[in-house]
């Protein structure tokens, strides 16, 4: 199934608008709960270090985490998260973050090859394509550089799977999709070419949450 089959139902304007909601709250419902998942990828980007993207920087949780050695840029659909970001950068005087902007993970502005890694957190699956989505994470990206990952991947099948797709629809509105399968992800690093699969490791809460690692081959030129 393709990626815009499957992403239908979301769109750019109902994702920002679910956002916006979220951004007074997000830190206190979402901040302890993927704390472990957000560090586990701060620790894999900084293993390649130099340059970093945060895609769906949000409201700034991990900037603070990073080593001062790299430089950052944040961004993310929401222009309400990204002023919470702004307080935070201020408020711990970040010198290393080299700047946030508002931008479609779609539809980066970056010229390619331009980051060492692209951090991206909670995000592949709150976008209308998946697909379009990883294509542009992997053009900014320098060859030999990582696409890290933390997402909740879908249940196969079993209860879980049944009770994914019952709150499918309410999960929608809320700025995500629950039903995303990990053969989206093998089937895009296999299309692409110029990917390859390092690691998938599980993540609390409860290892529905995945951390996931690509590699930019150093032959790839897209």
């Amino acid at each position: 199934m393709t990626g815009t089959a499957l992403g239908v139902d979301l769109d750019r304007h109902g994702v920002a608008k679910a956002y916006a909601r979220w951004a007074p709250i997000y830190d206190f419902v979402f901040g302890a709960v993927f704390d472990r998942g957000r560090k586990a990828a701060i620790a894999a980007a900084e293993r390649i270090g130099g340059r970093i993207l945060e895609v769906g920087v949000g409201t700034g949780l991990s900037l603070p985490d990073y080593c001062g050695s790299n430089r950052l840029i944040g961004v993310d659909l929401s222009a309400p998260m990204l002023r919470k970001a702004k307080t935070r950068i201020a408020e711990h005087r970040l010198t290393n973050v080299d700047g946030l902007a508002v931008m479609d993970a779609q539809n980066l502005g970056f010229q390619d090859c331009s980051f060492d890694v692209v951090v991206a957190q909670y995000v592949i699956t709150t976008v209308p394509n998946a697909e379009t989505t990883l294509n542009e994470f992997a053009r900014v990206t320098k060859p030999g550089g990582e696409i890290i990952l933390v997402n909740h991947l879908g249940a196969e099948d079993g209860f879980r799977a049944a009770y994914e797709s019952a709150f499918a629809p309410i999960a929608r509105q809320l700025g995500w999709q629950v039903a995303f399968r990990w053969e989206r992800l093998t089937s895009w690093s296999a299309r692409h070419g110029g990917i390859e699969l390092i690691e998938r490791r599980s993540m609390p809460p409860f290892g529905h949450f995945s951390l996931i690692r690509f590699g930019k081959l150093a032959r790839a030129t897209n």
